[in-house]
């Protein structure tokens, strides 16, 4: 097993559970338990987890927003599959406001090679596309947010308000049917309510991992998007219940189930 394939089973192990052991991941891995430790020490130099003795525990209590470090090596697979069915949404010529998170990170890397105007609300998706020909980007005034370099603030808002878009491309932190979609910094869900409103459809990526949880700040209800973007491991009750209610569900398959 890879490096970097290590590392993605002790970043999934460690979700959900309080403390990761050197033992259990070496059986886990097959690799070695001095090779286990080199691989958390990594983990821990970027914010991903913190090495306690004889293992690891997640870098930030429950409740808490996880480190950008750590959302970008989890369910990686259902992200890129939910991003490219979010890029085949999005036509050529199109104006798209991109939403700051790690499935829309991926979204940009897709658009890199089309002819799309993209305004993007993270400096991360900014710096994908920044060397992309084709691309017509968009920069917005606002102020990173420390470690999501995500843009927010009255010039962040002012600069959505100066525009309108064909599509709004939204990752929220949190999706339930009754509390709807959810972000956990306050100012992030102001720039997500303000992209929707000066777009004329709006695509919402949420992984299964994000289904039946609320964070602190509400963006919109379930129902407010168009389209919603998930993988198979969403309930499919709710996903019935969504449909229901006029939203068009789209269940992107990772290539390595098909």
């Amino acid at each position: 097993m890879k490096s970097a394939e290590r590392q993605r089973v002790i970043v999934e192990r460690l979700r959900g559970t309080d403390q990761v052991g050197v033992a259990e991941l070496a059986e886990v891995t097959g690799a070695s338990e001095m090779t286990v430790r080199r691989d958390l020490d990594h983990l821990a130099a970027r914010g991903v987890l913190r090495r306690v003795h004889g293992g690891a525990v997640p870098a930030a209590p429950s409740g808490v927003e996880p480190p950008f470090a750590v959302r970008a090596t989890a369910s990686t697979e259902a992200k890129r599959a939910i991003a490219v069915a979010a890029a085949e949404l999005i036509s050529d010529g199109e104006t798209v406001v991109l939403d700051s998170g790690t499935t829309a990170l991926e979204v940009a890397r897709l658009l890199r090679d089309r002819p799309v105007t993209v305004m993007p609300l993270s400096l991360h998706a900014a710096g994908e596309l920044a060397d992309a020909p084709p691309v017509r980007l968009l920069l917005p005034g606002g102020e990173p947010r420390p470690g999501e370099q995500a843009l927010v603030g009255p010039l962040t808002l002012a600069s959505l308000r100066a525009l309108r878009f064909d599509v709004a491309v939204l990752s929220p932190c949190a999706f339930d049917i009754e509390a709807g979609l959810t972000a956990f910094d306050l100012a992030d869900a102001e720039v997500k309510q303000q992209a929707l409103a000066v777009s004329a459809r709006s695509i919402v990526l949420a992984d299964s991992a994000k289904w039946g949880h609320a964070s602190l700040a509400h963006v919109c209800p379930a129902d407010r998007p168009d389209v919603l973007i998930t993988d198979p491991g969403a309930p499919e009750d709710q996903r019935a219940a969504l449909a229901d209610r006029g939203v068009l569900v789209h269940v992107a398959v990772p290539l390595e189930n098909r």
